[in-house]
């Protein structure tokens, strides 16, 4: 194989192998396969212009025009010239997928379904990608730059996945890349004949020291490639400051798994929940059957967090160890509260991908396959090794607590040292969180009574209105905003309500994970993104966390946290109106019309709850999507601008024209020109000094034709010499149809070549630059003529207003 063969088989694979990165972001990879097809069809033209050869800015042009025209075929056939040539129809649809792309990309949480519009993203993005390598890397001989648009597309695969099987996907691109460095260098190294390759071997005396075909430098090279790889692999895992880097998940250190190791640390999960909260289609991520008779209360709980250090709450390093066969009992739950133990079967989507295991909150058992580690004091699942709950199926044994208000107001203190941990808050928290918190809980008996009092406040009686449109950070200038504007959603209201706990001294931490979902017509319960929620647990001795609900119109007031209900009103009726799976709202929960009892025990009107929040970021402005298609457009439709143009042209030659005899011979005239261009595009110059039926004759020889064509090029000819030169003219029929006739009979005569030189590049174009030159020097013509028309008025005019001169 050639050198320039070798580097396009390079460029192609580490093209393909960079582009795998972007599979996790989309549910199916059929995508790829397609792809690497059009990946292939583009390198093998770009390999055929380099055999003839063509210019390298030629061969690049070529190639762009192929992506177009491959790009077209898939996405555009039905709007495009035989299926696979671009028209302004096939331009507005191409516009029409990629907005319809941007908002797939803003809607759906990753992995993302396999959209047209998304897929043109993809797939045009990698041919765009596989262009700039096989340009760079083969046109123009220089491999080692043709890694910058493969590290482009790699990272931004890794950035959008959140590096989801990273460590592969960067080996992968890595190798593409090392093997096209080393074809060029094979290639140039080659190109100096023999080459040295070092000591005499062993196996003779006369051994030469020369390697005629330069197997010690690729040896070298792949060595040297090897190390450099392994290094870049390596330093991530040994370095903790580089603990979310590549290899997260690996090995002993830090990361979105465990390893082999016996601590976890993980990311703040918030950013995802307030995404989750705005998709405007409620994807369901998971569904679960379960033997509880009321669901109301059945959280199910993802992680929690218990750090706060001002800037954000986080989950704690933790030691983790291996699942058993029955989890330890929750932390301070003692055996006088009442407890009813559960068992919940729950099936995660095949699109849905958590390192953490959501489940209901206190598990006692769990019955799932898979590489699992148990985190004992959050109580958490987590994946080991990229375990994920995708697809996963499991079992959980779990207890519902239900404390009595008399439990909850009498609970001794915690133990000092959980006490100790749970109310810490950074010194930087500001005194108007600590007053709030006292002012609100002023005349409370006890920390039971306190923590109702906030409860409702942000709930019902504060005036505070759920918004997830509002930003969600999480520090203490996002809880003063939050405290001063009363505006925001779930994660505002939770880490507010923990905050002030802890500024109390109750032990309190924020969980993460879904409400209990939405009842199906099966029996089961099906979870969506908008489940996503956070929520406040505050630590009471004897009953364990509890869980609290400050957020208006979002869950379930847990029924401990509800006033004693009158004896003649059923109790069960606490939480009727409460809707588990309500999308964001951003009406008030506390209504003027509805006094805050009737709130609590759900006796309002639903629709003051109602109305579902669009999310305001509608993606890239459909303006600048369109701008950016049209400049790419126009770049790459330039080289089909004969095309177009021969397409028009006979479009208006044939198109219906008035009744009148000058109309009638204008177009005999016109289709006869056809004619002359269409013989001209396949080879066939014209003789203007030739009379119609001669040129005909020629026409019939040259293009070899016969039958029908050959007798249709004669009757336009007729028709020609009848309106030329006839005393009465006339106009010959079926102009158009023989037109086609000959255009049909002069394409089976011509071989491929000719073929595709009269569709793509047709001779006969060049009269648009015969007569932009005639109108050019028609312009110039007239305003040089004005020119000296205004010198000689000038003249004219100064020689008028010169005195005349007398002689004496």
């Amino acid at each position: 194989m050639s050198g320039h063969g070798r580097l396009a088989l390079c460029a192609f694979a580490a093209t393909l192998m960079a582009a795998g990165a972007l599979t996790p972001l989309i549910e199916s990879s059929t995508w790829l396969v397609q792809c690497a097809f059009m990946v292939g069809v583009v390198s093998g033209v770009g390999a055929l212009a380099r055999r003839i050869p063509l210019a390298r800015a030629l061969t690049v042009v070529l190639q762009a025009v192929t992506v177009m025209l491959l790009l077209t075929l898939v996405f555009a056939k039905e709007q495009a010239l035989f299926g696979f040539v671009p028209t302004p129809d096939a331009v507005r649809e191409f516009g029409r997928l990629l907005t319809s792309g941007g908002d797939d990309v803003g809607r759906y949480a990753i992995p993302a379904p396999a959209t047209e519009g998304i897929r043109l993203m993809l797939i045009g993005g990698v041919l765009v990608i596989g262009l700039a390598v096989d340009a760079i890397a083969v046109t123009f001989r220089s491999a080692a730059p043709a890694g910058l648009p493969l590290l482009a597309l790699y990272s931004v695969a890794a950035g959008l996945s959140g590096g989801a099987g990273g460590w592969l996907w960067f080996l992968l691109a890595a190798t593409g890349y090392l093997l096209l460095l080393l074809a060029e260098g094979r290639d140039r190294l080659s190109q100096w004949g023999r080459v040295f390759g070092g000591a005499p071997r062993p196996g003779g005396r006369f051994s030469s020291v020369f390697d005629p075909n330069g197997r010690a430098p690729v040896r070298t090279g792949r060595r040297i490639g090897a190390v450099a790889l392994g290094v870049a692999l390596a330093v991530p895992a040994a370095l903790p400051a580089l603990d979310g880097g590549l290899l997260a998940g690996a090995g002993a250190g830090n990361g979105s798994g465990v390893g082999g190791g016996g601590t976890i640390s993980a990311v703040n999960p918030l950013v995802s929940l307030q995404d989750n909260l705005n998709q405007p289609e409620d994807r369901e991520a998971l569904r679960y059957r379960t033997n509880a008779k009321e669901t109301q209360d059945l959280y199910l709980r993802i992680m929690a967090l218990d750090k706060f250090d001002g800037t954000s709450w986080r989950f704690s390093q933790r030691n983790v160890e291996d699942v058993p066969g029955t989890l330890p009992s929750a932390p301070g739950l003692r055996g006088e509260v009442d407890t009813t133990e559960i068992t919940t079967t729950i099936s995660a989507a095949g699109w849905y991908r958590q390192n953490y295991l959501p489940m209901p909150y206190p598990a006692s058992k769990v019955k799932i396959d898979g590489r699992w580690r148990f985190e004992p004091t959050g109580r958490t699942l987590v994946g080991d090794r990229g375990q994920s709950t995708r697809g996963a199926r499991y079992e959980v044994t779990s207890l519902q607590v239900t404390p009595s208000r008399q439990q909850l107001a009498s609970a001794p203190a915690a133990p000092s040292a959980l006490r100790r941990e749970y109310t810490q808050v950074p010194s930087v928290l500001p005194e108007i969180v600590r007053s709030t918190a006292r002012e609100i809980t002023a005349g409370a008996a006890n920390d039971y009574e306190k923590a109702v009092k906030l409860q409702d406040w942000f709930a019902l009686d504060g005036g505070f209105t759920y918004n997830t449109a509002v930003d969600s950070g999480t520090g203490v200038t996002a809880i003063t905003r939050f405290l001063r504007n009363r505006e925001g959603f779930c994660v505002h209201f939770s880490f507010a309500m923990a905050a002030m706990a802890r500024t109390l001294g109750i032990p309190a931490r924020v969980a993460v994970g879904f409400t209990p979902g939405t009842p199906q017509s099966d029996g089961s319960m099906s979870v969506g993104l908008r489940d996503a929620h956070a929520w406040p647990e505050l630590y009471f001795e004897g009953v364990g966390w509890t869980r609290f609900e400050p957020t208006p119109s979002r869950g379930s007031t847990p029924d401990y946290t509800l006033p004693e209900a009158p004896t003649d009103t059923p109790s069960d009726t606490a939480s009727a109106g409460t809707d588990t799976s309500a999308a964001p709202s951003t009406a008030p929960s506390a209504s003027e019309s509805c006094p805050a009892q009737a709130q609590r025990l759900g006796e309002c009107d639903p629709a003051a709850d109602a109305g579902a929040l669009p999310p305001t970021d509608r993606g890239t402005p459909v303006g600048t999507v369109l701008a950016v298609v049209a400049g790419a457009l126009a770049v790459l439709l330039l080289p089909l601008l004969p095309l177009l143009w021969r397409t028009r042209v006979r479009a208006r030659r044939f198109s219906s024209g008035g009744r009148t005899p000058q109309d009638a011979t204008a177009k005999t005239l016109a289709a006869w020109r056809e004619v002359v261009d269409t013989a001209w595009d396949h080879g066939i110059p014209p003789d203007e000094s030739g009379t119609p039926r001669k040129t005909a004759d020629r026409i019939v020889r040259l293009g070899r034709l016969d039958g029908a064509a050959a007798e249709a090029v004669h009757r336009v000819a007729g028709s020609v010499e009848q309106v030329l030169y006839a005393p009465v003219p006339r106009p010959g029929v079926g102009l158009a149809e023989d037109a086609r006739l000959i255009r049909q009979g002069l394409s089976a005569s011509a071989d491929r070549r000719k073929r595709l030189r009269a569709l793509l590049a047709p001779r006969s174009s060049v009269r648009v630059i015969w007569y932009a030159s005639d109108r050019l020097r028609t312009v110039a013509a007239r305003w040089t003529d004005r020119r000296l028309e205004l010198t000689r008025r000038m003249a004219l005019a100064t020689a008028r207003l010169r005195p005349s001169r007398q002689r004496g």
